[in-house]
């Protein structure tokens, strides 16, 4: 009974020791292994014995293929007539700006008539200059006329009282010769006078500041009081018929195809309101350092128009026949721009394109399409060349805005 009792005791003591543990899980992992192996045959064959019984599938239709294929909207853009336009932005001023200054010597402001935005007329009087001391010289040199007209008129008298003794011969010729010459300098006094006395008129009245021409009154820098002479600069400026202008800046390829005459439409920073207009000048140089040049753009006048103030431009550039897209149509990679064009066979073609405007109309087309091929009008990047598609047809252009 002890033999055994400790032969049973070291037995377990094996199976219990670091070797036993080993084997144990050596085959729980055996063990499990075969279970997974079982029931992996167990669904084969059960999966298989069903489709064994089942019938045979069907080949797919022959349409069945093409439900695969992906669907494309394609245009076809035809030819079209476009406005070229060109944009840009620049400031308001007067066409005409007539400034104003001190014309005759000056003196101190009386009285300043108009303000900012005021219509004055050709000639009207804008400010005025005090004259006293002018004025006490013009009557005095009135005065010396009169003297003058009176010697004159005496030695006329004179003249011709002598004349009629001179046939008598109580005077002689001689007599009448110093007579004739005393009355033509008598007169040549009064020439004299009289020309002092308009310099002096013309003098006092270039002491009043007038307008040149009737227009637009834009800046007042005089007041009543103020000592103004022939230093003084500007003290007015005045727009010329009240026209106004827009200075819109162009790229130098932009402002080469702008042309005297042409429409455009201004619309100035902070009012919705759009500005009919044309262009009536186009700069003859273009600036080295922004490489860009002036198109002058003439509008009538308005409120909204404040010189100064800052506007952008759309001019009409001329007009073209050429394709029209969707912007999204046209794409663009390291070979430049390019569109995929749905061949006869319904497989995608790269055609290589070249656009000469992008507007809100669509993408004018310069070179590479002629007009009646079908485009790809969106998802184009998405393809590949040769690709099979589905083409499902659109609208020919885009919608126009008036």
């Amino acid at each position: 009974m002890n033999y055994e009792s400790t032969s049973i005791a070291g037995d377990r003591q094996m199976l219990t020791g670091p070797d036993g543990t080993k084997r144990s899980r050596r085959r729980a992992v055996i063990v499990g292994i075969v279970v997974i192996l079982l029931v992996a045959i167990g669904a084969f064959w059960a999966f298989g014995r069903k489709g064994g019984d089942a019938p045979a599938a069907k080949a797919p239709p022959a349409g069945a293929a093409a439900g695969a294929l992906p669907k494309v909207t394609v245009v076809v853009p035809g030819r079209d007539t476009v406005t070229r336009t060109v944009t840009g932005t620049g400031s308001l001023a007067a066409r005409r700006e007539m400034p104003v200054g001190v014309v005759g010597e000056g003196g101190l402001v009386t009285q300043v008539l108009v303000e900012p935005g005021s219509w004055v007329g050709a000639g009207q009087v804008l400010a005025t200059v005090d004259r006293s001391v002018q004025a006490q010289t013009a009557e005095s040199l009135a005065a010396q006329v009169r003297v003058a007209r009176a010697d004159a008129q005496i030695a006329q008298t004179e003249l011709d009282r002598s004349k009629q003794l001179v046939e008598r011969g109580f005077v002689s010729q001689a007599d009448i010769d110093r007579k004739t010459a005393t009355r033509d300098a008598a007169n040549a006094r009064v020439s004299v006078a009289q020309a002092q006395l308009a310099e002096t008129q013309a003098r006092n009245r270039r002491l009043d500041i007038r307008a040149p021409a009737a227009g637009l009154v834009l800046t007042r820098a005089v007041e009543p009081g103020q000592v103004i002479g022939g230093g003084s600069g500007v003290l007015f400026r005045i727009a010329m018929g009240g026209q106004m202008e827009m200075r819109a800046q162009l790229s130098e390829a932009d402002l080469a195809t702008v042309r005297a005459g042409v429409p455009a439409e201004v619309v100035p920073v902070g009012d919705t309101r759009v500005f009919k207009g044309q262009v009536w000048q186009v700069s003859p140089i273009i600036d080295p350092q922004t490489r860009q040049g002036i198109a002058r753009i003439a509008l009538n006048y308005d409120p909204a128009l404040r010189p100064g103030g800052f506007a952008s431009a759309r001019i009409g550039a001329g007009a073209s026949t050429a394709p029209l897209l969707p912007e999204s149509a046209v794409l663009s990679d390291d070979k430049g721009s390019y569109v995929y064009v749905i061949d006869a066979q319904d497989k995608a073609v790269r055609r290589d394109v070249k656009v000469a405007e992008v507007s809100d109309e669509g993408a004018l087309i310069a070179s590479g399409l002629m007009g009646d091929e079908r485009v790809v009008a969106s998802a184009g990047a998405f393809l590949n060349p040769g690709q099979q598609v589905v083409p499902v047809r659109a609208a020919a252009t885009p919608a126009r805005k008036e």
